[in-house]
């Protein structure tokens, strides 16, 4: 594969206010680029038919709002109640029979339509009938309270979502993309009936073993739409709950470089291209960065460039990396997840039982693969992942560092908590000869000031190996540029041949580096640029 250089010379000065590198729309006027509307107007699109509708006259009222209809409420006593009756009916017709997941889920979904039809058949009897949408309304919670989240799922549902934090049954706050953040209603009628719904999806969720009892208070599992929940009580004021919804569980870089409207632009066309012939030339890289900055979703769509038909191993402590029904473009992956222990430890301190992380790498070592990706490493199994990596290639894992500079470092504490036999030292030789690249994924917070979340690749590091004082030695390959964001700041020199291999000559980054730019289609606007350009 050639890959072919950005189009835009970065010596060549763009004219003001262009940000884009793809060419123009062919027949636009100004190349396809919206006029201005006269007087510093901002130009508005014709509405159908082409004529242009009058204008309010200057000060006058604006037209008046149609109201909002309020939304139907739910009596949750009713939804439990037809939750029973449901669940016995479905029980009934579950005893002596041969079925699949699928023939349940046709008779779940009609017996549940018998059952809130026959409530609002006698609720009609009674003089009070019901709207369609409150009937609608009660039989989506009627199912969610018997194969979901309870109230909770409408949550899950919904796409404007990203992140959950449950403080308590009546305490729920939600942050939704763009950074906006809002306060939801009550998800139970007390702390009891919530514990008991994360029980529930404890029992329901995860390809092994989860609970949430009085022995483990904690529980860390991903729901059945790729979400991840973690929870706690007994050990807290009240229980607490946060779910982290994925609703990017197919990406590609393509997508996070600027394809996808839904999406931060997190990389460039350059550091697109260059990441793209680093997974074909079977680089190990490292994803860091901080938690919410976006790592799984760099790491999802690096995963996207491993061919549908090459075997790979994913280690997880809980699945979240690819969707639950993977289709043609996963179909040779073999996904591991650790299992808690539970009961009695045993002479090891471990619970019996439990399957770690650190236990699973050596079996993968012997599944005749070539790439190992670890979803999170976050304690001893760090060693021997890096292991693993000193014999494969093209294997990945993610990482949590406050900063690029703190990567190596974050790496020999990981490792030193593998036991007494590990030393400083000898965790730099590991990371210098396992690594080959560390991309480091930065979040800019600005919801505190009004703004948003900015979610973009900052570092690509280039590992060297081990230099003086046994450091972890690095070449800044893609650096912040003036907004942040990487451009390219030197060429590669250990991993050159093997990208040159593979049809990608990194020279082709010389003239960037000697401008100093990158090709990001989009500028960053945040609020303190804003600010910055109002004095």
């Amino acid at each position: 594969m050639r890959f072919e250089p950005v189009s835009h010379d970065p010596r060549v000065a763009r004219q003001a206010g262009a940000t884009s590198i793809a060419p123009p729309l062919p027949g636009a006027p100004n190349g396809g680029h919206p006029q201005p509307a006269p007087n510093g107007g901002h130009a508005q699109p014709a509405p159908h038919g082409g004529h242009q509708q009058p204008a309010p006259p200057v000060g006058a009222a604006p037209p008046p709002v149609a109201p909002v209809p309020p939304r139907p409420r739910v009596d949750f006593a009713v939804v439990r109640e037809l939750r029973r009756e449901l669940s016995e009916r479905l029980t009934l017709w579950q005893r002596g029979r041969e079925f699949d997941a699928d023939a349940e889920d046709v008779e779940r979904a009609r017996l549940a339509v018998a059952v809130v039809a026959e409530y609002a058949d006698a609720v009609r009897r009674a003089g009070t009938p019901m709207a369609a949408g409150e009937e609608r309304l009660l039989l989506d919670q009627v199912t969610a309270e018997l194969v979901g989240l309870g109230r909770l799922q409408t949550l899950l549902v919904d796409g404007t979502i990203e992140e959950v934090h449950i403080l308590g049954c009546d305490q729920v706050r939600i942050t939704r993309h763009g950074g906006g953040v809002d306060w939801a209603e009550p998800i139970a009628d007390s702390d009891d009936e919530l514990v008991e719904i994360l029980q529930a999806a404890a029992r329901r969720a995860g390809a092994t073993e989860r609970s949430l009892s009085t022995s483990k208070p904690t529980l860390d599992l991903q729901l059945p739409d790729g979400s991840r929940l973690a929870a706690v009580f007994l050990v807290s004021h009240r229980p607490y709950a946060v779910i982290r919804k994925h609703n990017t569980l197919e990406v590609s870089l393509d997508d996070i470089a600027g394809g996808r409207g839904d999406l931060d632009e997190m990389i460039d066309p350059l550091l697109r291209d260059f990441l793209r012939a680093s997974m074909r030339a079977g680089l190990n890289i490292m994803v860091a960065g901080l938690a919410g900055a976006g790592k799984t979703t760099v790491i999802r769509a690096l995963m996207d460039e491993i061919p549908a038909d090459e075997p790979y191993v994913l280690l997880e402590e809980s699945r979240e990396l690819l969707p639950t029904r993977r289709g043609h473009k996963h179909r040779a992956v073999m996904s591991f997840e650790a299992r808690e222990g539970h009961g009695e430890r045993g002479l090891d301190g471990r619970p019996a039982g439990e399957v770690s992380i650190a236990d699973l790498i050596p079996v993968s070592l012997r599944m005749g693969v070539l790439r190992i990706i670890v979803g999170e490493v976050r304690s001893r199994e760090i060693v021997p992942m890096l292991q693993a990596m000193t014999t494969s290639r093209g294997s990945m894992c993610t990482i949590h560092a406050r900063s690029p500079g703190g990567v190596g470092e974050r790496i020999v504490e990981l490792a030193l908590s593998h036991g007494r036999e590990m030393t400083v030292d000898q965790a730099r030789r590991m990371a210098g000869n396992a690594l080959d690249l560390i991309v480091y994924v930065t979040v800019e917070d600005e919801t505190a000031i009004g703004g948003r979340k900015h979610r973009f690749v900052s570092h690509v590091e280039e590992v060297i190996g081990v230099g003086e004082g046994s450091r972890i030695t690095t070449t800044t390959v893609f650096g912040p540029g003036p907004d942040g964001r990487a451009v390219p700041r030197h060429l590669p020199e250990r991993v050159r041949d093997q990208l040159l291999r593979v049809g990608y000559d990194a020279r082709l980054l010389g003239r960037w580096i000697e401008a100093g730019a990158g090709a990001w289609r989009r500028p960053r606007h945040t609020r303190l640029g804003a600010r910055a350009v109002a004095r």
